[in-house]
């Protein structure tokens, strides 16, 4: 058990909030997982601060740089308190819905705020928001990419691996298929921006020869295989809405930011082409072209930045837990 030296505890801010004025504001600490975190949470938890109580975004170890989910979790789980919460992300917790330890913490504690998605990552990458992003970095509102229609094609190809993934995570499958397997056969290597369904077509590929490679190793899944389905369809997630429950590092690194390189690229060589074209004479064009060169955006940090998701029925589920937490 770590001491009260390394981790500030509830009692504390319980007992700091108790010797301030009584008009002060209540302080809530939110303990987060990583520095990029910080924003995201913010971002979030800045609507519900009024002249009552405002919140503290900060990371949970204080006597080291120890970060991540355990961190935001474990050490402090018997800590929180009305003034103390911890915001994490779901990875497969939420999905698995109580079926180990780190799940049920997560799902049943009203001091844990959690993503529902994956991840901080999933819902950056939003897909209705990620044309926003492209003009956030390209200072161009041209529409030349359906970002919805291909994540929901994408989502559709690779939901029947999510659930076999889910499956070898509960240890139901006899050949054990990891995040890592998972994560190999779901990439879109070759992504051509003029032909995004072959990469579809490509995709589609790989993933019915995993799936009839995993069948002939679990014959007896079937039943197994339904019944998560059921499941995990009850918690929201659709196939249509796969990306928002993969591994999110993967997703933002492997397969949102290459396509949004390409897209925002094309949007910004569209856009100088054009000051070429309207320039009256050299000196305009150069001067126009450095203006704009220092006006785009770099593509991770706008995504990083993308508040977009807060339009999505994912959001409105966070909001409900911290409103729940916050009536208590």
């Amino acid at each position: 058990m770590n001491s009260l030296k390394d981790h500030i505890t509830s009692d504390y801010f319980k007992a700091a909030n108790s010797m301030t004025p009584k008009k002060a504001r209540r302080r809530i600490v939110a303990y987060v997982e990583s520095y990029d975190d910080v924003l995201f949470w913010r971002t979030i938890l800045g609507n519900y601060e009024d002249e009552t109580r405002y919140f503290e975004i900060m990371l949970p170890s204080h006597g080291s740089l120890k970060r991540g989910k355990s961190s935001a979790l474990i050490n402090l789980l018997n800590r929180v308190g009305q003034d103390m919460i911890a915001c994490v992300d779901a990875d497969y917790d939420y999905l698995l819905q109580g079926s180990y330890e780190s799940s049920r913490h997560m799902i049943e504690s009203p001091y844990v705020i959690h993503t529902y998605a994956y991840s901080i990552e999933n819902l950056q990458c939003y897909a209705p928001s990620l044309h926003n992003v492209c003009v956030m970095v390209s200072l161009n509102d041209r529409v030349i990419f359906d970002f919805v229609s291909f994540m929901r094609e994408y989502s559709k190809a690779i939901f029947p691996l999510l659930i076999w993934s889910i499956l070898s995570y509960k240890r139901i499958t006899t050949e054990k298929f990891t995040l890592s397997d998972f994560n190999s056969v779901i990439e879109i290597g070759g992504f051509q921006l003029r032909n995004p369904e072959m990469a579809i077509e490509n995709l589609k590929n790989k993933v019915e020869k995993k799936l009839n490679w995993l069948s002939r190793r679990n014959p007896d899944i079937d039943e197994a295989f339904h019944k998560t389905v059921e499941e995990i369809t009850s918690l929201g997630v659709t196939p249509e809405t796969t990306y928002l429950y993969i591994q999110g590092h993967h997703l933002f690194d492997k397969i949102i930011v290459p396509i949004m390189d390409k897209v925002c690229t094309k949007l910004i060589r569209e856009r100088e082409n054009e000051i070429r074209r309207q320039a009256v004479h050299s000196t305009q064009m150069h001067n126009e072209l450095s203006c704009y060169s220092h006006s785009v955006q770099d593509v991770v940090q706008m995504l990083k930045k993308n508040t977009g998701f807060m339009l999505s029925d994912i959001f409105r589920k966070i909001q409900q837990e911290v409103e729940r937490f916050l009536s208590q």
